[in-house]
């Protein structure tokens, strides 16, 4: 799914409307506390749900997403994606965004384990695997990701449940059959697809290389 962090900020819409194949749009919110950038926040995810009707896979690299999130899921998003790093009740919260009608994704940054937080997968519907330090698109894939998210699937496989495993960060033509052979199946790519000469033909070349 195409993040909107690498689209034309300035003409979402038209943005949105180059990728008419994408299965999801990846919308990434920062607040410049838990990560150091500022993006879009509520207002905009707002406006966009007005403008499609394509599945909207919230992103939230905030500091306090026990307050904000459900919020995104009251405003019509179909996923939202805390990071547990930051949540304060991640249990609660996972089922208040349930409760809203959304499903619940869990993040985790690079350098973030997920061996102690098995448990918490019965809560959730996706684990986000960020492949990059959060914070900015365009950054150069860690390949040091690849061993977390054969575990992660490894984990996943053993609560018999059907969840998504996610990666987020310099996923591109070249990186995204390492992280399917490691056991992603859902993908953001940013630049890769608002960098290409004809988006959408890449988001449709990324989902071939993907599951080939």
């Amino acid at each position: 799914m195409p993040s909107l962090l690498s689209a034309d900020f300035a003409n979402l819409q038209s943005s949105i409307e180059q990728i008419p194949d994408a299965d999801a749009l990846h919308v990434d919110v920062m607040d410049n506390h838990f990560v150091p950038n500022l993006t879009l926040g509520l207002p905009v995810v707002e406006a966009i749900r007005k403008v499609t009707d394509k599945f909207l896979d919230i992103h939230l690299m905030i500091e306090e997403p026990d307050v904000w999130a459900p919020g995104y899921a009251e405003a019509g998003a179909e996923s939202v994606s805390f990071h547990l790093e930051a949540a304060k009740a991640p249990i609660r919260l996972a089922r208040e965004i349930r409760a809203k009608g959304a499903r619940v994704g869990m993040a985790i940054k690079p350098a973030t384990p997920i061996e102690p937080y098995a448990e918490l997968l019965v809560e959730i519907d996706m684990l986000l695997i960020m492949t990059v330090e959060p914070g900015f698109g365009g950054q150069k894939f860690l390949d040091l990701t690849l061993p977390k998210i054969t575990a992660a699937r490894e984990l996943i496989t053993k609560t018999g449940l059907d969840i998504w495993l996610q990666v987020d960060g310099g996923v591109s033509a070249e990186t995204i059959e390492r992280c399917a052979d490691a056991g992603a199946d859902a993908f953001v790519a940013g630049s890769a697809v608002f960098g290409a000469d004809d988006p959408n033909a890449m988001i449709n070349q990324l989902r071939t290389t993907a599951t080939r």
